[in-house]
């Protein structure tokens, strides 16, 4: 089979993947979900005219000099509006958030009045409107303020407070179950034997996935067996998994057994090598409703793969409108020779020019077993297939990747 191009694959893996049902959780449950409905604002904010400053509610035409002298005859404060209207020669106390009297079209600081016994005079004109907050500043009943497949913000979830919804439709989160393969894996803390190495992919897909919004099932390792790895398929579905994730086995070796393990358990296959560098035996297909993303062992392929198609996956599958990496432009830090016919992402380091722009430099070694370069990175400089040399100071695209 002839290798897949990146494009192609990505497509392959988000073919079909319509956003999760939706469900009700309250507000505190709410950060970075995704919003599956449009949200209109249940009241006007603020409802009534409101003083934006301590100080005194007046009518400018009272106040319009320093001659003025104002008999204050009431006081409000935030949440205790005063009932009579101002009439002339008079002036109200009012505090900050205090409903505007009826009958007041000003306020005049505190600063700028001086106390007389029950009047004041003032060292600072008033204009109409001044420090006034007017009903419906801020937003109006009926106003869309948050649209569906938007992720919740911190922000966003203040201003769904104040649009007076106490809990909120979102789409049901991702969940993604991880197993790993292979009989040479040990977990962390473990002293490996003649051998054996760490197993440390499922802690970045894990927390990759988490990031995004999934809820993640830890697998477990299974052995090199096709009995042992189709036992951890059927314990994805039967735990409702949307996306199942194996690590590992996915090379063309006597020993790599997922391939065989997930078409023995009925998975169609969608492809199983694609044409980039690091991550060439990448597979997907699917098993029933459940979505399958095979991924390399080495630690870099695990998680560039994962970067490249899970992440968009987990976006669709939640909802989200915008599910692609934004490409970024940056200057190539160092001379690049020829690429060949697959697609190459590059860990590399970034700076920043005095004039703001990127420079990013590759790292010199690329192996895809190198999780020190791997973490020392801040973007994947992409190269295309069969791109020229080319030189420092050359532009080029970049992705950038979580901190």
């Amino acid at each position: 089979m002839a290798l897949m191009p990146v494009a192609d694959a990505l497509s392959a893996v988000l073919a079909g993947a319509e956003p999760l049902p939706e469900e009700m959780v309250a507000l505190d449950a709410a950060y970075h979900r995704t919003l599956a409905r449009d949200l209109a604002a249940r009241r006007t904010q603020p409802p009534e005219a409101m003083s934006a400053m301590d100080g005194y509610a007046v009518r400018a035409i009272d106040a319009s000099d320093l001659s003025a002298r104002l008999k204050v005859i009431g006081e409000v404060a935030a949440g205790r509006p005063f009932e009579r209207t101002v009439g002339p020669g008079e002036a109200v106390r009012i505090f900050t958030g205090g409903v505007i009297p009826a009958g007041a079209d000003a306020v005049i600081i505190q600063e700028d009045t001086r106390v007389d016994g029950s009047h004041i005079t003032i060292t600072e004109a008033a204009a109409p409107g001044r420090h006034i907050r007017p009903a419906g500043v801020d937003f109006r009943e009926g106003d869309v303020l948050l649209t569906g497949g938007s992720r919740l913000s911190d922000r966003a979830l203040s201003l769904a407070a104040a649009m007076n919804y106490p809990e909120l439709a979102v789409h049901r989160r991702p969940r993604v179950a991880v197993l790993a393969t292979g009989d040479e894996l040990v977990m962390p803390g473990t002293e490996p034997g003649p051998g054996r190495i760490v197993y440390s992919n499922g802690y970045a897909l894990r927390a990759l996935a988490r990031a995004e919004g999934a809820d993640t099932i830890d697998l477990g390792i299974a052995a090199d067996t096709v009995a042992s790895t189709t036992s951890g398929i059927r314990r994805a579905r039967e735990a409702g998994a949307d996306i199942l994730i194996t690590t590992g086995g996915a090379s063309v070796g006597d020993h790599d057994l997922v391939k065989q393990s997930l078409e023995a358990e009925g998975v169609d296959m969608a492809f199983w090598r694609i044409a980039m560098r690091p991550g060439k035996p990448m597979m997907h297909g699917r098993l029933g409703a459940m979505r399958v993303i095979g991924l390399p062992g080495n630690p870099v392929s695990s998680y560039v793969c994962a970067y490249l198609f899970l992440v968009p996956l987990i976006r669709a599958l939640s909802g989200r409108k915008a599910i692609h990496h934004v490409r970024e432009r940056a200057l190539l830090g160092r001379d690049l020779a020829a690429n060949d016919q697959r697609e190459d992402y590059l860990r590399a380091h970034l700076a920043e020019r005095e004039d703001g722009a990127l420079i990013a430099t590759p790292v010199t070694k690329q192996d895809s077993s190198l999780l020190a370069n791997l973490a020392a990175a801040r973007a994947l400089l992409i190269r295309p297939p069969f791109a020229p040399a080319a030189l420092k100071g050359d532009s080029c695209e970049i992705l950038i990747v979580p901190e």
